[in-house]
Order: structure tokens, then C-alpha cells, then sequence
């Protein structure tokens, strides 16, 4: 516990401090699950961000509201929550802060990304055609959703709105990991669901299940090569946003922290093999 120069316990530090353990705590097993648990964790995840696409589209076909929809959509994201389901750009907070902590590898971080990234695209994808099978009158929203971020292209706005959708998803989970309250971590998520689907920000997985529902209609003005020039540009910004604009932040904050407790874990390993 960190205190002060007279002593006494610094409250601020101390829920950093909380906070990290809890961090460091979930991450380690997150790093270390073996390929076929991280792929059905991911694939869930999928899942997931899946029905919250489909509160997205009826409240839109309703509406035509993009911020009432945004809030429909949070349904996905509290789903991932209660449902402890992986996604890919919940993947940089966690599992960064547990490989700067000494407790994971740099390999084991690239490869959970690449298993969680690939199981919410293949989970998403299946869950997406059976929405527009089930739901064909959501077919011309999907493929508004999806023209939209698909004709977005390549440039300046694009990429910022990709690194807004990473640093929006990593504070989500910021919060709901500064407290134990389960109602403030349901407030966190519908906040990052209005921001996300709300004001239709980039982001990787949420708007490439939109991109898919929109193909799977078969009526889509663009195709799969669409798709993948685009999610490759939104994996990138979503990655500076989530690491560069919240992670390393946070990691600089906890630099001292993180720094005497591998001293700590060292001397500990030192003394038990001496």
C-alpha cells in the first residue's frame, strides 16, 4: 500500500494500486488459456457484439435514430461483460498491462489477439447471417450500416474515427475495472455503446458484424475485399487509440507500482531458489 510522507495511506494511489491487482489478476489466465478455450471465449464474444448488433438495427429500422441505436447496442457489450466472452480491442488494457507486469509474454499478447480477433469475426459472422435470415426486413439498414463505414475509406477521418473507437472500448474497460460495483460497470458499457454505435466511430469487430449483415443479404454494393481493406485500416487505428491514447497512459501511471512488484516477485524467486 502506498503512503505518504507522513505516513498515511494516499486513497488515490491505493485504488491505482486496487485496480492493477484486479488487472494483472483476470489477465494472466486471459494469456495463458489454451488455443481451443481462447478460440470458444473469442467466438462467444462474436456472439455477443452480435445481438447487439441486432438491437442496433430493429431500433434503427424503428427509428432511424443513430443514438437511440447506439444504446440498443450497448446490449452486446453488457453481454460481454456478464457473460466474461473476449473481445478483440478489450484485449489491449488487460493483457499490455499484464506483459509490462512480468506476467505474460510479449508472444503470448500477439497471440490472443490474433485467436480472439479471427474467433469474433468467424462468431459474428455466423450469428449475422442467422439475424438476416430470421430478420430480412432489417436487410436495407444492414447495408446502409455497412456502405457507411465500407465508402468511409482510407484517410485522415477515418483513421482519427478508428482511433476514438479503440480509446473509447480500452476506457470502457478502464472503468469497469476501477470498481467492484456490477451496476456502475453495466453504466460503463451502455456510455462506450452509445459512443461506439452512437456516433458510428470505427471499430474492428461492432462494424464489421455490420458489414457483414449487409453481405449477407446479398444485395451489398461492396464485397469482401471491401471489407478487409477496411478492417485492416481499423484494426490499426482502433490499436493507437486503445494502447497509445488509454493503455500507455495508464501503464505510466503504474510504472512504480508495476516496477516494485516485479522487484518484489525477483527477490521473492531469489530467495526461494537460494
Amino acid at each position: 500500500m502506498t503512503v505518504n510522507g507522513s505516513g498515511r495511506v494516499e486513497p488515490g494511489e491505493a485504488r491505482v494500486e486496487e485496480s492493477l491487482d484486479r488487472i494483472v489478476e483476470e489477465g494472466e489466465p486471459r494469456l495463458h488459456r489454451g488455443w481451443l478455450a481462447l478460440s470458444a471465449t473469442g467466438a462467444l464474444g462474436g456472439f455477443d457484439v452480435a445481438t447487439g448488433v441486432l438491437a442496433l438495427l430493429a431500433v434503427l429500422a424503428a427509428t432511424h435514430n443513430h443514438l437511440l441505436a447506439g444504446v440498443a447496442f450497448s446490449i452486446g457489450l453488457i453481454a460481454l461483460l456478464l457473460g466474461h466472452s473476449e473481445l478483440f480491442t478489450e484485449g489491449f488494457l488487460i493483457p499490455v498491462t499484464t506483459v509490462a507486469a512480468g506476467k505474460a509474454r510479449v508472444v503470448d499478447l500477439v497471440r490472443m489477439w490474433f485467436v480472439v480477433l479471427v474467433a469474433n469475426l468467424v462468431g459474428g459472422w455466423i450469428i449475422t447471417w442467422l439475424i438476416m435470415k430470421a430478420f430480412p426486413s432489417l436487410g436495407s439498414q444492414a447495408i446502409e450500416g455497412g456502405r457507411h463505414f465500407v465508402d468511409l475509406g482510407i484517410n485522415l477521418e477515418s483513421f482519427c474515427l478508428a482511433v476514438l473507437g479503440g480509446s473509447t472500448i480500452t476506457l470502457m474497460t478502464r472503468m469497469q475495472h476501477g470498481t467492484e460495483s456490477m451496476p456502475a460497470r453495466i453504466v460503463a458499457a451502455v456510455a462506450a455503446g452509445f459512443l461506439l454505435a452512437g456516433l458510428q466511430l470505427n471499430h474492428s469487430i461492432l462494424d464489421s458484424l455490420l458489414i457483414f449483415a449487409g453481405l449477407h443479404t446479398g444485395h451489398a454494393p461492396y464485397g469482401y475485399l471491401d471489407w478487409l481493406t477496411w478492417v485492416g485500416w481499423a484494426i490499426l487505428g482502433n490499436i493507437v487509440g486503445g494502447i497509445g491514447l488509454v493503455t500507455l497512459l495508464r501503464l505510466v501511471r503504474s510504472r512504480r507500482l508495476i516496477q516494485e512488484k516485479r522487484a518484489e516477485e525477483a527477490a521473492a524467486t531469489e530467495e526461494a531458489v537460494g
